[in-house]
């Protein structure tokens, strides 16, 4: 993979989140869990490109989250569909999905932790970390379809630090 400019980065970002997916991953190539996400954001705030990801509180990767300073996003191409699949709905404290999924964990840089199958990665930064509350919902209709257990998701938002493409 190569090192690209987030700028230089054409995908949809509707797209490539929403109907394509992508795998947050924290931790260091010896200990790390990953997970399948379709919520998330790109943009710039704070003068800065960044992300936002949205992890319930019951999700294994929440933890590493936690105690990492940065983490990963991974896209890949859609072959590997179900490779995200099994990685969406296995977790990480029962089961090595990774070694299920197919894919090859490696570390781009710094000590954080990617795929060798991802088409994009992108290190990030994390800048923020907030907690949706119902009180805040203006359309309260969304609680019941999206948190019927009511396990609001953690927020992060998370400067861009570096982006690679290829494969």
């Amino acid at each position: 993979m190569k090192e690209t400019d987030i700028y230089d980065i054409k995908d949809n970002v509707v797209e490539l989140i929403g109907k394509e997916w992508m795998l947050i991953t924290a931790g260091s190539i010896e200990n790390f869990n990953t997970m399948t996400a379709s919520w998330g954001n790109m943009g710039f705030l704070w003068g800065k490109p960044v992300v936002t990801v949205y992890v319930r509180p019951q999700r294994y990767t929440l933890e590493f989250l936690e105690r990492e300073e940065c983490f990963t996003l991974s896209f890949f191409s859609g072959k590997y569909r179900e490779a995200l699949n099994i990685c969406g709905t296995k977790s990480g404290r029962d089961t090595d999905k990774v070694a299920e999924s197919g894919l090859t964990p490696y570390s781009p840089a710094d000590g954080t932790v990617s795929f060798e199958e991802a088409r994009m990665v992108i290190k990030c930064r994390k800048l923020y970390k907030g907690k949706l509350g119902e009180e805040e919902f203006i359309d309260k209709s969304l609680l019941p379809k999206w948190y019927p257990q009511r396990d609001l998701h953690y927020m992060y938002i998370a400067e861009i630090e570096k982006v690679w493409v290829g494969r």
